[in-house]
Formats: structure tokens, C-alpha cells, sequence
């Protein structure tokens, strides 16, 4: 069996939201396979530390730290900038940059509601369409979306959330059919319950990362690890025939009694 197309080497990378979590988790393990990656949140202070890691290990990979709010589309077009001027080339984006809030809908104010569409869904527009057009002139490449299973079939006190994620789906599968011709492959990861911090403080889920055994499957939480399995997959050559796909990645069912 060979395992040279699930490979990432010599790829040039940005995932943002990386300062911690699923985002930090994806930039290591794409440079433990000799991507270089552009590690960046909306403060430069978070993403920094977490280059430097990198490049003090012995990852093959190299990484550079660049601050972007994705809302703010002048900033991304300087974080594409950016990464070809520093690593003359982009082939792979990951949009895992996001925000939720836990509230019963008649409770989140028109302000709560907008800052939550704009990070997750707006965001999402504003980086694929602005790496999409230099992929689109350079050759193509590959965009994994982040959405999530509150975005596929809907959550409790998370209508928002729930509403943004159910676009960036949509949002998946109308782009991944309009640029498949340009050679770009857009897809889409819908997470369950992952160990995070953000999980942890936001809706009180105590499970620790490093206690969560891949052993099982009797389990509703999983590892930033095993998203990032998947983030590979979906970024690699191994992923060739999937196109505007949304994966959901969420351990056991969880099925009505």
C-alpha cells in the first residue's frame, strides 16, 4: 500500500484561524509532512509563538505568521500577498477561521447576529475569492471549508452559528462547481464536538484531547488529530475525485430513543 498521495510536501498552505486548536493542530501536522504554512488569526501576538515552534523543530516544513481579520477583505488580499511573496506560491487554503456564541434565538441581538455571519460565512467568501483568483491564474489548487454539524442539521441555542455553517455548505458545492474547470478542488469538513479550548469554555465540555483514545468508537468528541487527518485527506491528491463534498466528521450517532 502506498501513502505518497495523501502528502502534502512541498505544498505552500494558509489555514486560518491557527493560533490554537483544530487551525494550530492542521499548521503542525502539514509541516511535519514538508508543507510550508502561513499560520494567522486577527492577533499577530497568538500566531507567532506557534510559527516559531515550528521553526525551531525539526519539521521540514517552514512557517511565517501574518495577522488577518478575515472580515476585512483589504487584509486578506495582504495575507495572499503575503505568503506568494514569502513562499512564491499558494496551493492550499483552509477557511477554519470562526466565532460562536451560545444563545436561544429570540435572545441574540442584530449586532450578535452579523458579527457571527460575517466571521463564519463572510470570512469564508472573502478568502476563497481572493486565493481562488491567484489559483485560478496559477494552475489551481485546493480549498477545505470549515463548517459544522450544527450547520447540517441544526443545534440548540446556536441558530446563528447553525445558519452561518448551513451557508458556508451551500456556499461549498455552487463554488466547487463554478471553478472545478479552473482545476481548484473546493470541499467542506463539518466537525462535531472536537477538544478544544474554544469547546471547552463556550459550551462547557470537560474532555481532554490527549485522554481521547482512537481505539474506540463509542465516543461524541473527538481530537483536533483526527480533523486534521481529514484536512490532510481533503488537501492531498488522495482527495482527487471528491468535489464539493461535505464531510462530517462526529464519532457515534447520536439517534432518538
Amino acid at each position: 500500500m502506498t501513502t505518497a498521495q495523501f502528502s502534502v510536501d512541498g505544498e505552500t498552505a494558509i489555514v486560518t484561524g491557527s493560533s490554537s486548536g483544530i487551525g494550530r493542530t492542521i499548521v503542525e501536522r502539514f509541516a511535519d509532512d514538508g508543507a510550508n504554512v502561513v499560520v494567522t488569526s486577527r492577533e499577530l501576538e497568538n500566531v507567532e509563538p506557534v510559527a516559531d515552534a515550528i521553526n525551531e523543530s525539526d519539521r521540514p516544513g517552514e512557517a511565517i505568521a501574518i495577522e488577518c481579520d478575515v472580515t476585512d477583505r483589504e487584509a486578506v488580499q495582504r495575507l495572499v500577498d503575503e505568503t506568494v511573496a514569502a513562499f512564491g506560491a499558494l496551493d492550499v487554503l483552509i477557511n477554519n477561521a470562526g466565532a460562536s456564541f451560545q444563545a436561544p434565538p429570540a435572545e441574540i441581538s442584530e449586532n450578535g447576529w452579523k458579527t457571527i455571519v460575517d466571521i463564519n460565512l463572510h470570512g469564508t467568501f472573502h478568502c476563497s475569492q481572493i486565493a481562488g483568483e491567484y489559483m485560478r491564474e496559477h494552475g489551481g489548487g485546493r480549498i477545505v471549508n470549515f463548517a459544522s454539524v450544527a450547520g447540517t442539521r441544526g443545534s440548540r441555542s446556536m441558530s446563528h452559528y447553525g445558519a452561518a455553517k448551513a451557508g458556508v455548505v451551500n456556499f461549498t458545492t455552487s463554488v466547487a462547481a463554478d471553478w472545478a474547470e479552473d482545476d481548484i478542488w473546493v470541499n467542506c469538513i463539518a466537525p462535531g464536538l472536537v477538544a478544544t479550548e474554544g469547546v471547552r469554555t463556550q459550551m462547557g465540555v470537560d474532555d481532554d484531547a490527549d485522554e481521547i483514545a482512537r481505539t474506540t468508537p463509542d465516543r461524541t468528541i473527538g481530537s483536533p488529530e483526527e480533523v486534521a487527518d481529514l484536512a490532510q485527506f481533503l488537501a492531498s491528491p488522495a482527495s482527487s475525485y471528491m468535489v464539493g463534498e461535505t464531510v462530517t466528521i462526529k464519532g457515534r450517532p447520536r439517534l432518538e430513543e
